[in-house]
């Protein structure tokens, strides 16, 4: 937040999104767990009073700044400076955060979002996944929940909001099930064309004969036949292929009419026409739903847009015989025709999917962990290797310094000012304060 405040002089519209994978992966007491439900439930709400702190302190480190600058300036130079104090704008945003499947029943569910809320999220987000065998959005062996169990959980979410006195409090409904394949129950149905049976008509059957029932089998009555679901050696059942699209836009319809305010569909790649016909389709019951889409680095967005160029320039007789479509992620081709189409298309993909496929808020999950490791690998090969204390110097703290990022006075970062003023308010001339000449923070 002080990086985009920096750049883009404001913090209006901006928010954190606290992500389930980065909890899981990063704050387990278990140590790093896969983005399965397995961390502790209480981390999520821990890390909501965490990051609240750190943006509190972000607004006393800046207008500690300004007073400072208030103080010593002169006459002429101090209405500025306190217009910029006047005008103050907070670094603190609202969080959305990520209650996975919901840890537990409709009862846990309630009982994590009032916790989250009451550390400060104004959003939850929520997959309509099976709690006990949750999978990251972007695996495999995802298992799905009938309609009312995700309604259910809907509505826990909104008592929580509720009971809290917030009656603006936003939910997001994800559905997982473009990749989901799998369902742990068969649906209750009391009537015909009820949301039961509307689930239970996604499922793999086979008609059969009750005289040719084996040991165990499970049936019921689809469509006036007795029908057997597929089932694994696990008890779940198989939903048919290709039925995932259609899964999403009824999982969306129904969270919608039941209390979310906005969706979030997990695809497997980032494809526009794919996103805009399930919303196009989803906007036929409920005009005005709106799209919340994760630009995740879980997806290969070089390999995958190159691939769409490829497609679309083989679908327009262009020749293409230049390109091997498979090996598209290759340094060879970074300063091709088709290369530069598709990185045209990654950077105008927000803009484009906002327009074209309804999608009405974008985010990223994960950029930072990608970041860190990325600037950390660099940093290690260059420190230890031929370039020693230079791999350091030019490649973080001089871009650092030069580009004005707040960390290179890390003394700063850490409340040292903020102490130096206390300290003088509390003791006055008494007070031993480290901001003196040989501090090495005056060197930035």
């Amino acid at each position: 937040m002080i990086s985009i405040k920096k750049h883009l002089l404001t913090t209006k519209r901006r928010y954190l999104y606290l992500s389930g994978w980065m909890v899981a992966a990063l704050r387990s007491e278990f140590g790093p767990l896969p983005d399965q439900s397995m961390h502790e439930k209480t981390s999520v709400a821990s890390l909501i009073k965490e990051l609240y702190t750190f943006l509190r302190q972000a607004d006393a480190r800046e207008l500690g700044g300004l007073f400072r600058q208030l103080d010593g300036a002169s006459d002429a130079d101090k209405p500025a400076i306190q217009a910029k104090i006047d005008n103050f704008e907070t670094h603190v945003v609202p969080i959305i955060a990520d209650i996975d499947a919901g840890f537990g029943n409709e009862e846990a569910t309630y009982l994590m979002a009032k916790q989250m809320i009451e550390a400060g999220a104004c959003c939850i987000q929520l997959e309509n996944q099976v709690s006990d065998v949750k999978q990251c959005g972007h695996q495999d062996g995802k298992v799905t929940v009938p309609h009312v169990e995700f309604l259910a959980k809907i509505n826990a979410v909104r008592y929580a909001f509720l009971e809290l006195g917030i009656d603006d409090g936003v939910i997001v409904a994800r559905t997982d099930s473009l990749g989901a394949g799998l369902t742990q129950k068969i649906a209750v149905t009391n009537e015909a064309g009820d949301l039961g049976e509307q689930y239970n008509s996604f499922l793999e059957v086979e008609a059969i004969d009750a005289a040719n029932l084996a040991n165990g089998d499970v049936v019921f009555q689809q469509n006036g036949q007795l029908v057997k679901p597929s089932r694994l050696p696990n008890g779940l059942f198989k939903f048919r292929a290709g039925t995932g699209e259609e899964r999403c836009v009824l999982d969306c319809i129904t969270s919608l009419q039941n209390g979310a305010d906005l969706l979030w569909i997990e695809t497997e790649k980032p494809h526009v026409s794919q996103i805009g016909g399930m919303v196009n389709e989803i906007r036929k019951t409920i005009p005005n739903a709106k799209l919340v889409y994760n630009n995740s680095p879980s997806f290969n967005w070089t390999l995958n847009f190159r691939q769409q160029v490829f497609d679309a320039m083989k679908e327009a007789g262009q020749d293409v015989s230049a390109y091997n479509r498979d090996q598209l992620m290759s340094v060879d081709y970074d300063s091709t025709e088709l290369a530069i189409q598709a990185d045209e298309k990654i950077r105008t993909f927000q803009a484009d999917a906002a327009r074209e496929a309804g999608i009405f808020h974008h985010l990223i999950t994960l950029p930072t962990y990608h970041t860190a490791a990325l600037s950390t690998d660099n940093l290690a090969k260059e420190y230890f290797g031929d370039q020693g204390m230079l791999g350091y110097v030019a490649n973080v703290q001089r871009k650092e310094i030069r580009q004005g990022i707040a960390c290179v006075k890390h003394q700063n970062m850490a409340g040292s000012d903020m102490g130096d003023d206390h300290k003088e308010y509390f003791s006055g001339d008494q007070a031993l304060k480290a901001s003196g000449k040989d501090n090495t923070m005056n060197q930035f």
